[in-house]
């Protein structure tokens, strides 16, 4: 499986936020995106993800099959915003999401466990401190079978052991074939991955 942009323009409030991007990115390859506030990064990711219409160019697969035929069907997509709901309990969300993700992967207590909030699946998710819910939504990626992760400031609200942690997460994920496209400030620990710096022009 590969990703590929091509010529990718994104638009905020009806302005350019940027435009002629291309990249291909291999399975087991992961792609970092940098650059300052306002370059375009987070819109990058819900283009890619779908959420936003791309003003020009498009963002592709090759080699998803049926299964995974476009990039929306093949993404995970790890935005500011935990999309949990506080009411429901953490193991209640995680269940949504992977029913959502239609191919289950970890089960929602090993998923826990892998991201250091075992024995917490009860509790309601609005009980939970900043950095717990990162984890918890970090959670959602292992729960459902999605071979391409979109990253939109991963590692915000983590503490250095759990960034750790998602690194080794990440590392795994490139290692079974994955893919990862990932917005950040910080270092991710992804050694080899390929770099994208947005915002050059101004």
């Amino acid at each position: 499986m590969r990703l590929i942009a091509e010529n990718l323009g994104g638009e905020r409030g009806g302005e350019t936020v940027f435009s002629g991007i291309g990249f291909t990115i291999e399975k087991g390859e992961a792609l970092v995106v940098t650059g300052p506030n306002g370059a375009g990064k987070s819109t990058l990711l819900r283009v890619l993800a779908g959420l936003l219409r791309a003003a020009e160019g498009q963002a592709r697969v090759e080699g998803g099959g049926e299964a995974f035929p476009t990039v929306a069907s093949a993404c995970h997509y790890l935005g500011h915003l935990n999309a949990m709901k506080t009411a429901l309990s953490v193991a209640e969300n995680l269940r949504f999401w992977r029913d959502f993700s239609g191919e289950p992967a970890l089960g929602v207590e090993a998923a826990l466990e892998t991201v250091g909030l075992g024995g917490i699946g009860h509790l309601p998710f609005g009980y939970l401190s900043t950095g717990q819910r990162r984890r918890a939504s970090i959670a959602k990626l292992l729960v459902g079978q999605r071979p391409i992760w979109l990253l939109d400031e991963p590692t915000a609200g983590l503490d250095k052991a759990s960034e750790e942690r998602f690194a080794g997460l990440m590392r795994g994920h490139l290692a079974d074939g994955g893919i990862v496209v990932a917005a950040t400030h910080l270092p991710l620990g992804l050694d080899g991955a390929k770099g994208l710096r947005m915002g050059m022009t101004g």
